[in-house]
């Protein structure tokens, strides 16, 4: 599903990121660990084709990130990925509902259907009832359940998440990573978490630690 192969990228004269290759299917959730600064963040914009590589290539279902244009790659963006920041990013003067259906109303689902799968993912989420909630009656967690039920409403074939539990307390983020790894799996898709953590990496199938000199596995 996911290729990633010899990827480098440099700003200025600073070299992020160095012969970093990875592999990812269908149903597989994987950890990505390093410190802060050392890039993680700059691999999943790479991954998403926010960011072009200096080198290297991103093959998602066998196609090549670098050889879209912006309309494409925003396109595989909106379509194929969802993302789950640690910021949360939901939207504040949108009800719970509205956040979620969001992605579906950017690819044009009709009314009922996003009203019908954006109440599904939210009970999925354990957030059933909150549907007309503001995001300023929400917790840390809660919003962070909005915006995982948000990234998964449209069926991603890939999810990436950027550190997710970075702004929440300890019970929180044992939950919320509880909860990331079971909708994941349960939508058939492939996850790739970016944390500093070795505990929220320990949630996931595979683990690789990020350096200077790519990605290693751990065991």
């Amino acid at each position: 599903m996911l290729y990633v192969s010899g990827i480098e990228k440099r700003f200025g004269s600073r070299t992020v990121l160095s012969a970093v290759t990875l592999r990812v299917e269908a149903g597989d959730y994987v950890a990505i660990v390093g410190e802060s600064g050392v890039g993680k963040s700059t691999l999943l914009n790479v991954i998403a084709g926010l960011e072009p590589p200096d080198a290297g290539e991103v093959r998602f279902e066998g196609a090549d990130l670098s050889h879209m244009d912006d309309d494409a790659r925003t396109l595989l963006r909106r379509d194929r990925f969802g993302f789950v920041f640690q910021a949360f990013h939901v939207l504040p003067h949108l009800t719970v509902q509205q956040n979620v259906g969001l992605p579906l109303l950017l690819r044009a689902f009709g009314e009922k259907t996003i009203e019908e799968k954006s109440k599904q993912i939210v009970a999925a989420v354990g957030l059933a009832g909150r549907e007309s909630s503001m995001p300023r009656e929400l917790s840390g967690g809660e919003l962070q359940r909005v915006a995982i039920a948000r990234a998964l409403v449209g069926d991603p074939k890939l999810v990436l998440a950027d550190e997710p539990t970075g702004n929440l307390d300890q019970e929180n983020a044992r939950q919320v990573l509880s909860l990331l790894r079971e909708q994941v799996k349960a939508h058939g898709a492939a996850g790739i978490l970016v944390t500093h953590s070795e505990a929220a990496a320990a949630t996931c199938d595979r683990r690789y630690r990020l350096t200077s000199g790519g990605l290693s596995p751990l065991a």
